[in-house]
């Protein structure tokens, strides 16, 4: 099991950035793929990054492509989700999660451990 806690979420301007940090403790961080996902209102939660161990392998939205960035840091058991140039449609309960395996799946199913989330709210 993984215990992961995100942070770094808040209000931001329509164009701005944030940076969200997820720190993790349990299970060797360096044998599985690391994501984050999102739940707008009124919306499922949905897959936005993910990352596998190596970092040789990430995925990302259509949505976000070009404009939000997944690292990870494997010495420090934590992985980042820069999100630049924000729109009102990234307001959402931002999730981390890590995956079964180190295949970066974009299915909820496919990971084992979530974080409690932290809002984000881009709003002028």
């Amino acid at each position: 099991q993984v215990l992961l806690v995100e942070s770094g979420g808040g209000l931001v301007q329509p164009g701005g950035s944030l940076r969200l940090s997820c720190a993790t403790s349990g299970r060797a961080f360096s044998t599985y793929a690391m994501a984050w996902f999102r739940q707008r209102p009124g919306k499922e939660r949905e897959f936005v990054a993910g990352v596998s161990w190596g970092t040789t392998i990430s995925n990302y939205a259509e949505s976000v492509k070009g404009r939000f960035t997944i690292s990870r840091d494997n010495a420090e058991n934590t992985v980042h989700l820069q999100m630049n140039s924000l729109k009102p449609e990234d307001t959402a309960v931002y999730y981390c999660a890590a995956a079964k395996t180190n295949y970066v799946s974009t299915m909820l199913g496919a990971y084992d451990d979530w974080g409690q989330g932290t809002q984000v709210t881009v709003s002028s």
